[in-house]
């Protein structure tokens, strides 16, 4: 369980971050990689170089002391006593720690520790390098059997060991090794590896800056477009859900209106049945009445029958130019929303004689036809329920917040209890279903004295329905 939660946490991190922390350990091993390497290679040549300058030095001096070493297998006392002055002596003495001469078994031709001379010791490999021809040289390197009085010293020494040539034949006949005593080449080194190792220091941190800075910026980069596309994906994920509501909300509608239109259609039915057509039915009866079509009567009675028929069917007229203007929408259009309110305002004042107070914003606004005929249904069904059950005073109220288009009608009735409104209350519901379907909402206030029923749309939407 932990390795995955190690590893989740870790993914989850930004590019940036897992860069720094992997570039900078690789960085840091690369760096004490080269450093060492670098360090070791420029130790090596500053250590030949030095041995180099100081093993010519020592040959030019000592080697005309030395006697044909092709054919003598040992140092006589001149020779020896001359190499012990050349070496205790002068430059020499204060440089050389030790000296000792080698013969190609291993024995110890000349020291100038004399407890030495005539032992024989096993070749090291830089004897053996050295009696191949080449000079070697190591700094603070006293492993060998035979350096036990130079390690006891305590002093920084650089042991060079120096093939000693035959001057017509260029043989290597033997080999001079001898200490220096390296202070002045202790410090050189050290301030070589100093310098070497900042520079490699400094390098890989440049470097590593540098691609610090190009990650960085380009995980910058990935971040933003990563958190425009997750902004994208809510964004799209937040519209998908919206028009799937609407639509669910459209569908309901549908439903609704389809069945709303079916009551509309049995209220006209009914409407006109119980009223119009019992008048006309009325009307034809007395028609076949015996005062009309019988024998003849009273000419005063007869005119009176006959104008109780006009009569009803003048009724019948009224009511289905009634029903009529009811069902049939003025041209709205291209009417502005202050027109569309006079012009229903206007009619429901032509048709029940009431008066309606209207008041309008100054602000124009622009609807489609649908919100105006959603407008215009509205207040026309509002002023009419407010006429039959709130009685009194009506009022019209439009006004404009922000995007917001805001109609309230408004009656000083009794009131009466929103809740006790059913869902299959004609007029009410009709009207809710048509604003919700424009995106609007839809409220009823209602407390003694007076009522208000509310709709409202955002312009922006309304513009698009």
């Amino acid at each position: 369980m932990r390795r995955p939660n190690l590893i989740s946490k870790w993914n989850s991190q930004s590019l940036a971050k897992q860069f720094l922390v992997i570039g900078g350990v690789v960085s840091i091993v690369a760096m004490l990689l080269v450093g060492a390497f670098v360090t070791r290679m420029i130790e090596d040549a500053v250590t030949r170089n030095s041995a180099a300058t100081t093993a010519l030095y020592v040959d030019s001096v000592v080697a005309p002391l030395l006697p044909d070493m092709q054919t003598s297998e040992a140092l006589d006392d001149t020779v020896a006593r001359a190499l012990d002055e050349t070496l205790g002596q002068g430059a020499l003495g204060d440089r050389l720690l030790s000296f000792r001469l080698w013969r190609s078994d291993g024995t110890v031709l000349y020291s100038n520790d004399r407890a030495m001379v005539g032992k024989r010791f096993p070749l090291s490999d830089e004897l053996k390098t050295a009696f191949a021809g080449k000079m070697a040289a190591q700094f603070n390197d006293l492993d060998d059997v035979e350096d036990e009085t130079e390690r006891l010293a305590g002093k920084p020494l650089l042991e060079i060991y120096n093939p000693v040539l035959q001057p017509w034949s260029g043989q290597v006949v033997a080999v001079s090794e001898f200490y220096e005593i390296a202070y002045d080449f202790q410090h050189s080194l050290n301030r070589a590896r100093l310098h070497t190792w900042l520079a490699v220091a400094g390098f890989t941190l440049v470097f590593f800056a540098t691609l610090s800075a190009i990650v960085l910026r380009g995980s910058r980069t990935i971040e933003n477009q990563r958190h425009a596309l997750r902004q994208r994906i809510d964004d799209l994920s937040a519209l998908l859900a919206q028009n799937e509501a609407l639509r669910e909300r459209v569908q309901r509608a549908s439903e609704r209106v389809t069945a709303l239109n079916e009551s509309h259609l049995r209220r006209i039915g009914a409407d006109l049945h119980d009223g119009p057509a019992q008048l006309i039915a009325y009307a034809s009866l007395r028609l076949d009445s015996r005062t009309v079509v019988g024998s003849p009567t009273s000419p005063a009675r007869r005119e009176q029958e006959i104008a109780s028929i006009k009569a009803s069917l003048d009724e019948a007229m009224h009511e289905i130019r009634t029903i009529c203007s009811g069902l049939v929408l003025p041209q709205i259009e291209a009417a502005s929303l202050s027109e569309i309110l006079e012009r229903s305002v206007h009619a429901h004042r032509q048709r029940t004689g009431t008066v309606v107070d209207l008041v309008t914003s100054s602000t124009s606004v622009c609807l489609s036809p649908s919100a105006k005929i959603c407008v215009y249904r509205f207040v026309q069904e509002a002023l009419n329920n407010a006429h039959r059950h709130g009685g009194g005073g009506q009022h019209v109220i439009q006004r404009l917040q922000g995007r917001c288009v805001t109609v309230e009608v408004a009656d000083d009735g009794p009131g009466f209890n929103p809740d006790d409104v059913g869902p299959t209350s004609l007029g009410l519901a009709g009207l809710r279903e048509r604003v919700e379907s424009l995106g609007g909402t839809f409220e009823i206030t209602s407390a003694a004295p007076g009522t208000i029923v509310r709709m409202t749309l955002n312009t922006e939407e309304a513009e698009q329905v």
